[in-house]
């Protein structure tokens, strides 16, 4: 008799758009389906999403991707044994307890409507900007979730009346997900039974709201009281690799286990295999540099955010990384091609870029809503600096490529600095960045990034590392893979990329200096529109 197949799949949802991958037992995709979705911006700062249309997004790439593979012939209805959700994190929604619906737009991860809430507690809490950083390893930042509830409880009328009436609940999308596969207001599992939502979060997502105690891995009493947020509107925390619940009828592959869950970047982490020490950078709509750092927290002096990596079971340990967030990386390019017309589609910046041997004198910032790691400043604005006569589209393509590269290399210039080298790892040892996400494709970029850094850049065959780590973490959950597969080396069957820096360190240095002069000319810009 034939073996049944095997097979795992994992929801994807970005900033952006959302996929659903179909994985065989040896971690190959056989199927996969990709829908963007609408970006709404309603004043400067502000960016939102219609919580509605994610499912909905989620819904039609689980469907798609699941004919594509029985046109393949897989029979994945029958032989998907789990599946993995990973997400943007931070984006935040408030929905209704009673009808299931959304109390208002999920405001994103990168919106920076909370900026004067960020300067309020800053006057009023003994240690500023820092304040929680001890407990949750995060600063005050319109970056993270807590800011993004405290404006919704403050501003928004429908949300203030549930929290009073006990009918809102809070989660990241994540949370969101989880809720509505797993039965939302009353939904009927694959045997008829009637079931509830779930609602929980992961210890991930749940690391980057700036309310969970990050050694505890629980909801941090003090923080949730000074910021006047109430418990009973919070998810339960849950490791990455667990059996959630079941998906309930009115959904694809309904009966499946729901069995993992990772912010993004730490899926990738996972996607990527990378174990204490090993770094990695996701080339996105932003771009986000993780350090694992082993089981120990780390608390940085340079900029950076100590966060979870991942716990690979309710009973695993938890490890830790260093985080280096940056707001705009891929984004970028969507706004050379969506608001300047400058290229029609994201793939023809490499052409144009490559047109030209470098940017002639001109630097990018993109700082579009302030920025992140390791600079922290919301009052930056972007600046294009260096443009004379001689300035082509094609030198201000190369220097936005190139704008990626510097602030990647300024995270790990902090990383360096904030981590002490293992006593076992030798000094004169090559340090290799190893990258993933939809940019990561772009040959000349990856080659910016090597010359920048003055080390090699490792970029696997599989660039879509976000949606692995999912997969790696329900698969993890209900025994297709075993972690010792997951991270051995052996296991990763095709050779992957390596790009190797090809300028000498003297234009390196020069170039640096340079981008941090124009870094500097972003500061304190928030005001000039009036």
């Amino acid at each position: 008799m034939e073996k049944e197949e095997t097979f795992i799949g994992s929801i994807d949802q970005g900033t952006t758009s959302t996929r659903f991958m179909i994985y065989d037992q040896y971690a190959k995709v056989v199927a996969t389906h990709q829908v963007e979705f609408t970006q709404i911006c309603p004043q400067a700062g502000w960016v939102e999403h219609d919580p509605l249309e994610i499912l909905e997004t989620v819904k039609i790439c689980m469907q798609e991707a699941c004919e594509k593979a029985k046109v393949a012939g897989k029979a994945v209805e029958t032989g998907l044994k789990a599946i993995g959700i990973t997400n943007q994190r931070e984006t935040t929604i408030v929905w209704s307890r009673s009808t299931g619906l959304p109390l208002y737009n999920a405001i994103v991860w990168m919106d920076a409507r909370t900026s004067s809430i960020c300067r309020r507690l800053e006057k009023e809490l003994q240690n500023g900007k820092n304040h929680f950083v001890e407990t949750t390893g995060l600063p005050i930042s319109t970056y993270f979730s807590a800011l993004k509830l405290m404006w919704l409880l403050e501003s928004v009328d429908t949300v203030k009346t549930a929290v009073k009436n006990g009918d809102a609940l809070f989660g990241t999308v994540d949370s969101w997900l989880i809720w509505n596969l797993t039965g939302g207001i009353k939904g009927s599992r694959k045997d008829g039974t009637k079931v509830q939502g779930s609602h929980v979060t992961d210890c991930s997502n749940a690391a980057r709201t700036m309310l969970m105690d990050l050694k505890t891995l629980n909801w941090h009493a003090s923080t949730l009281e000074i910021l006047k947020i109430p418990p009973t509107i919070l998810p339960q925390i849950i490791s990455n690799a667990e059996v959630i619940g079941e998906i309930v009828q009115g959904w694809p592959f309904a009966g499946t286990p729901l069995a993992g869950c990772l912010g993004d970047q730490h899926a990738a982490m996972l996607g990527q295999s990378c174990r204490k020490g090993e770094a990695k950078s996701t080339y996105g709509t932003g771009c986000f540099i993780l350090l694992n750092t082993g089981q120990e927290v780390i608390v940085s002096t340079n900029g950076l955010l100590s966060t979870v990596a991942f716990k690979l079971g309710p009973n695993a340990p938890t490890t830790y990384a260093l985080e280096g967030s940056i707001a705009i990386a891929g984004a970028a390019v969507q706004w050379l091609r969506d608001s300047l017309g400058v290229i029609q589609s994201a793939s023809e910046i490499e052409d144009l870029a490559g047109s030209v041997e470098n940017t002639g004198g001109v630097y990018f910032v993109p700082a579009f809503n302030g920025l992140f790691a390791p600079w922290w400043r919301d009052d930056a604005r972007g600046v294009c600096i260096g443009i004379t006569r001689y300035t082509t589209k094609a030198h201000i393509a190369r220097a936005v490529l190139e704008s990626m590269c510097f602030q990647v290399k300024e995270v790990l210039n902090s990383m360096s600095i904030d981590v002490k080298q293992d006593e076992k790892s030798k000094e004169n040892e090559e340090f290799l960045l190893r990258v993933d996400g939809g940019a990561s494709v772009n040959n000349l970029l990856m080659q910016i990034q090597a010359d920048l850094m003055g080390s090699p850049v490792l970029r696997p065959a599989d660039t879509e590392t976000t949606a692995l780590g999912a997969a790696y973490a329900a698969g993890l959950a209900t025994g297709v893979w075993t972690e010792e597969q997951i991270f051995s080396s052996e296991a990763k069957k095709e050779e992957p990329t390596v790009f190797y820096p090809k300028v000498g360190d003297e234009q390196r240095k020069k170039r640096y200096e340079s981008w941090c002069k124009a870094v500097e000319r972003t500061f304190d810009l928030a005001n000039l529109s009036s």
